[in-house]
């Protein structure tokens, strides 16, 4: 592309560009005229610093101003969009569309707030298509994103600024839904979290007791555990509204709370939505009244045998917190390797108990079916209202039936898959599920082949875990090669997924010493297999030694103060101007061959080697090749000589010109010598990626 500059190799380098008038018009003529899907040259630090006025400015050039009007102006969350303003893939019979794409994820709090993904999206090209942004509710204890305290969007996320440039725009619900429309706007589809739990104490189960399991608690002796026992919490519950009377002054207290709808139960308990604060102080009134008599919600639970707890007694398990209230942790009483318990979260109560729960056991005979209708049209009402094209099941690899999935899974079978197809049958059947699950061996995070689990909650696509592993070390190419094997044999698409927000941590920093660029071109270019890359990447530092928190995605995720999670101030960007120079190389190639192959089946010439003996990949387009794509995922070493088979759906022999590669050499290769058999490749660098084009 004439418009892209590959001298720039420093994080100074992009800066200086940037400042520089003549460079920075160059770059944004390129976008608004659309010669370029994204802002060449642009860093994600920079651009989320645009102002309100300038980002829109950039929009209506290239979108035109009546587009954006339009989008600025629909933000009603009752009112039916117009065509414009639906997502790239509302015309799709169903969520198909999800394994073949290449998606984004987005922890707000590192940008700031909703209208700065719209400037960080002004970073991202069209090869690059979905968003996926994490969780959006207010968070209870820790902060934690994924410990959802209330249906509120969490008031963090809210621009002053789109508030000053376009007053209309005056509360958060508003502000989402723009922020929605103006990313349907640039082509990306959008999704959200969906959680099967909450803080543990949260609003919902405080409002709800009876969608939750709950114990009562002596110190470190678990005193009671029945199925019933939220009867009792609602009794002390209505204790607490005579003794201190309704959140909001002159309201009347009801005989029965727990027969009113949600919205009064809300004001009732915790007052009006806009009031966090106050909300808040009765949140904490309420629970020290149920310490008073030993209630919490049971915590969730991760691996088999998810059921069966104990109060932890070590020393360490004994928390103080900012109230003063003594907490303590839990534990399994017959833990296998990988089970947890997770003391903030408090998962819903999906099924009925045997022996009113006296052994712990579940009976999935009987599914709780208030608590599934609850989730399920929680979450369909916040996908209606702000536009979402696809979720993210959190927890998908949780299955916690020890006979594992049934010979016919019914519509209680999991949760996750029952909020996509509810949503799905409620007016989007293009909606979409991408399971957080890891792929582990048989019986690891649940019960049976985790495949299965997900096919029978009807993912299209799950993340995997190749983020967890070094560029070319067996681990990695063992991972990949499962999951080419899963991806040609099953209906859910395991992710190439290049890194996500709960690995970059400082405990994942050898994942990203070196093969990144290798990494981000198997991703783009792999077009049959989905992709997941986490905000930052694309400058992250490389990390010899831990940084300080605030060069972590992951640690956002959070919100403390102290101890090994604390952060303090904004996130801070990494500063790694080579990566992002040629990951920009990367990405303005991929403008000019994407939309000729997006969406292409794959065949392989060198698949991924389960033995790790080859570190080379090849693949073509399986129907009409056009191009061949190959990597060396060995990021130590060059490959020496190799050959690429002949081409099968090509004329063949055909030729094979060189016109890319991840490592800036001359391309002046001209064509790959064939021998009557194979292409030779005389050599490949150490993590080196190269497109070859097919031609006649």
């Amino acid at each position: 592309m004439q418009s892209a500059n590959f001298s720039l190799r420093t994080y100074q380098d992009f800066i200086d560009f940037w400042n520089d008038p003549a460079q920075r018009q160059t770059s944004l003529d390129a976008y608004t005229s659309g010669e370029c899907s994204f802002i060449l040259q642009l860093l994600p630090e920079q651009a989320v610093q645009l102002s309100a006025e300038t980002t829109l400015d950039i929009l209506c050039q290239r979108f035109g101003k009546t587009k954006v009007d339009i989008a600025l102006s629909h933000h009603d969350l009752d009112a039916t969009l117009p065509d414009e303003l639906c997502g790239p893939v509302a015309d799709q019979p169903d969520g198909e569309w999800l394994r073949a794409t290449n998606m984004v994820g987005i922890n707000v709090r590192t940008v700031g707030n909703f209208w700065n993904v719209v400037k960080y999206a002004l970073t991202l090209p069209d090869a690059q298509n979905s968003i996926h942004l994490l969780p959006i509710w207010e968070p209870g204890v820790v902060g934690s994103m994924y410990g959802i305290s209330s249906w509120n969007l969490n008031s963090e996320f809210y621009s002053e600024e789109l508030a000053e440039t376009v007053p209309e725009l005056d509360t958060i619900e508003k502000q989402l839904r723009v922020v929605v429309n103006l990313l349907h706007l640039m082509g990306k589809n959008v999704g959200m979290d969906v959680i099967p739990h909450t803080d543990r104490l949260s609003q919902i189960a405080l409002a709800f007791p009876e969608y939750f399991e709950w114990l009562q608690r002596q110190e470190t002796l678990i005193l009671d555990h029945s199925a019933d026992l939220h009867k009792a919490v609602q009794h002390r519950i209505m204790d607490f509204l005579h003794k201190n009377g309704a959140a909001v002054p002159g309201d009347l207290i009801p005989d029965d709370l727990f027969s009113l709808a949600e919205d009064q139960r809300m004001r009732l308990l915790f007052g009006l939505p806009k009031d966090r604060e106050g909300r808040d102080t009765r949140r904490n009134q309420i629970i020290e009244h149920l310490m008073l008599y030993g209630f919490e919600p049971f915590p969730a639970t991760m691996a088999p045998p998810f059921r069966g707890l104990k109060v932890d007694t070590r020393p360490e398990a004994r928390h103080l917190d900012a109230e003063g209230r003594i907490w303590r942790d839990f534990a399994i009483i017959k833990p296998e390797p990988m089970s947890r318990v997770f003391g903030p979260l408090g998962r819903y109560k999906l099924y009925e108990s045997k022996d009113n729960n006296a052994n712990w056991e579940l009976d999935f005979e009987r599914p709780y079916r208030a608590s599934w209708d609850y989730v399920c049209e929680k979450y369909a009402s916040v996908q209606r209202s702000f536009g979402f094209d696809f979720m993210r099941g959190d927890m998908s690899h949780v299955q916690m039936r020890p006979q594992g999935v049934p010979a016919e899974p019914d519509p209680y079978y999991d949760i996750l898959g029952a909020v996509k197809i509810h949503i799905q049958a409620h007016g989007a059947p293009y909606f979409g599920y991408f399971a957080e699950s890891f792929l582990g061996p048989r019986d690891v995070f649940g019960y049976g082949e985790e495949m299965d689990h997900l096919e029978a909650a009807q993912a299209e696509t799950t993340l995997g875990d190749l983020q967890s592993t070094v560029v070319g070390s067996p681990e990695f190419l063992q991972r990949f090669r499962t999951y080419h094997d899963l991806l040609e044999t099953r209906r859910c698409a395991p992710n190439f997924t290049v890194m996500t927000s709960d690995k970059d941590d400082p405990r994942f920093d050898e994942f990203y010493i070196g093969g990144n660029e290798v990494r981000l071109f198997i991703a783009l270019f792999l077009t049959s297999m989905p992709s997941y890359m986490g905000l930052g990447f694309e400058t992250r530092d490389t990390h010899h030694e831990s940084a300080p928190n605030e060069h972590y995605t992951k640690l956002y995720v959070f919100q403390e103060s102290e101890g090994p999670k604390a952060t303090h101030g904004p996130y801070t960007w990494g500063k790694n101007g080579l990566l992002f120079s040629n990951i920009t190389r990367l990405r303005t190639y991929a403008e000019n061959i994407f939309s000729a192959i997006q969406a292409c089946p794959t065949r392989w010439l060198i698949p991924p080697d389960a033995c790790a003996y080859n570190k080379i990949v090849a693949w073509t387009q399986r129907e009409k090749p056009e191009y061949v794509f190959i990597a060396n995922t060995d990021i130590n070493n060059s490959s020496g000589k190799f050959g690429i088979p002949q081409l099968v759906g090509a004329s063949n022999p055909v030729n094979l010109r060189a016109t890319f590669s991840t490592t800036p050499i001359a391309l002046n290769l001209a064509y790959l010598p064939f021998n009557g058999k194979h292409y030779i490749v005389n050599n490949l660098a150490a993590g080196e990626g190269r497109v070859y084009r097919i031609e006649s």
